[in-house]
C-alpha cells in the first residue's frame, strides 16, 4: 500500500474515463442519501402506526349496529 501524501489526496477519488469524482463529493452524496432514508423511515413508521390506529377505530365494536336477537323463552 503506497503512503498517503498531500499530492496523492488530490488525485484520489473515482477515476472515470472522462473525469474524476473526488472522494469528498462521494462522501457528501452518500451521507445525504443515508439521512434522507432515515427521515423517510421515520415518516413511514409514523404513517403505518396512524393507519393501524385508524383500522382499530374502524373495527371497534361501539361503531357497529346493535342486533336484536330473539329471546330463547319465546321459541
Amino acid at each position: 500500500m503506497p503512503p498517503v501524501t498531500p499530492g496523492s489526496l488530490s488525485d484520489s477519488g473515482l477515476n472515470l474515463t472522462l473525469f474524476t469524482i473526488p472522494q469528498s463529493l462521494l462522501l457528501q452524496v452518500g451521507t445525504a442519501s443515508i439521512l434522507l432514508l432515515q427521515i423517510a423511515e421515520i415518516g413511514t413508521t409514523e404513517t403505518l402506526q396512524a393507519f393501524g390506529e385508524a383500522t382499530v377505530e374502524l373495527f371497534r365494536g361501539d361503531r357497529l349496529p346493535i342486533l336484536n336477537f330473539p329471546d330463547e323463552k319465546e321459541s
